[in-house]
């Protein structure tokens, strides 16, 4: 039976990353939403205590460089209840909603920490994994004309020798500018469709390859988002992630594991970002005399203590989804859909108790003297990227269904 309190071998890790968000990006957490495109240069010594902890062992393998996707079986089957593992993907999750209540788009910006680290941790064979492990990665997967449809991908990788040369154009790259590398999503070949999607860790300096822009958005205004070209981008072969061969069969299996491994680091982040602003919001409650008493019915309370509690209610569903979708990956149970439906769930939830509470705090949330109203922003990309919310619902829909793309559009 799946026990989904933090297990006591993370909550070492747990409090570390609260207090890290606390008191290192909490306290910048204004500064750089003002300072769009701004790199937060506190992160860098912050990245160097991470870096050190890890190569101690005493991370506890929390991060996205350390979540890995559960490996396929036939089915869930029974769990040996004397096997079951609290590990690295559990300890990821629950350490960026910590690190989230701190702010949003400064975990955004952590070097080493990028969501390609995390395409990376999922795909890559052993020796890549090796050779990319210091490296600060960023994902590119979105095109102008694709919308919420990975599948119809058009940027291109042709074989030419020992490298692949890919052409296309990328936008919405979270971290593009300032990361290390791209993991870049290219087909081999168009004709065969989803099974040829492959991705391939392009380094920066690599010629052909081009940051056009940075965008101006509504939230997470401290993390880059890059607009990235890649003009006969020539790349060594040992860089395509995984296998080059295209199965046909095995379709686009090798790409959605990424999703598997990434959608649950969403979720914690929207989690992470709805509790800082639940817990600002009873403070403020409890200082203009709204009690909140957790004995009571709501229905036998007052209006704004029974709206907190519903919100409070919906977040924590929120929360057992995403530590399940994580816990199943620990204990290698298939989780694709579990991965969606956190997802799906969370992204809700962030942006309904986000905006909940800026409504229940009244004029303090809507104004800058606190980030109630940056919360709200910042929760709203979570919605978005990794999957929109209507794509989530759409995979969760075609697994309990036991439906194919073709047959649920």
């Amino acid at each position: 039976m799946i026990n989904l309190e933090t297990p006591r071998k993370h909550r070492m890790l747990v409090d570390q990353a609260h207090q890290v968000a606390m008191n290192m990006l909490r306290p910048i957490s204004r500064k750089y939403d003002r300072a769009e495109h701004s790199y937060p240069k506190e992160l860098d010594m912050l990245a160097a205590m991470i870096d050190g902890l890890s190569e101690s062992g005493t991370s506890e393998g929390a991060g996205a460089t350390s979540s890995s996707a559960p490996e396929p079986v036939s089915s869930k089957g029974p769990v040996d209840p004397n096997k079951v593992r609290n590990g690295a993907n559990l300890a990821s999750i629950l350490s960026v909603a910590e690190m989230c209540w701190g702010d949003t788009a400064l975990l955004l910006s952590m070097p080493r920490q990028g969501l390609g680290n995390a395409a990376i941790a999922s795909v890559a064979n052993d020796e890549q994994k090796e050779r990319f492990k210091s490296v600060w990665a960023s994902m590119a997967i979105t095109e102008p004309s694709m919308g919420s449809d990975s599948a119809a991908l058009t940027t291109t990788s042709v074989k030419d020798g020992d490298h692949y040369v890919i052409n296309g154009e990328k936008i919405y790259v979270t971290s593009g500018e300032r990361s290390d590398a791209v993991v870049v999503w290219a087909t081999l070949d168009k004709a065969a469709g989803r099974a040829a999607i492959k991705s391939f860790v392009v380094e920066k300096g690599t010629p052909g390859m081009k940051v056009e822009r940075l965008e101006h958005k509504l939230g997470i205004r401290a993390s880059d988002t890059a607009v990235i070209t890649f003009t006969d981008c020539r790349v060594p072969a040992e860089n395509l992630l995984g296998t080059p061969e295209i199965d046909v069969k095995a379709g686009f299996g090798g790409a959605m594991a990424t999703f598997d491994n990434t959608r649950p680091l969403v979720a914690a982040m929207a989690i992470g970002c709805a509790r800082a602003s639940l817990d600002l919001t009873r403070d403020l409650l409890e200082q203009a005399g709204v009690s909140i008493d957790y004995d009571r019915p709501a229905q036998v309370q007052s209006a704004a203590a029974a709206a907190f509690l519903a919100l409070e209610a919906d977040w924590e569903g929120a929360k057992l989804l995403t530590m399940q979708a994580a816990w199943m990956a620990d204990n290698k149970i298939p989780n694709s859909l579990e991965a969606s439906m956190s997802k799906a769930k969370a992204g809700r939830v962030g942006s309904a108790v986000t905006l909940g509470c800026v409504e229940l705090a009244g004029t303090i949330g809507y104004s800058e003297n606190e980030l109630l109203e940056k919360w709200s922003r910042d929760s709203k990309i979570l919605d978005i990227f990794e999957g929109t919310q209507q794509i989530q619902q759409l995979i969760v829909a075609r697994r309990v269904l036991g439906l194919s793309s073709a047959e649920l559009k």
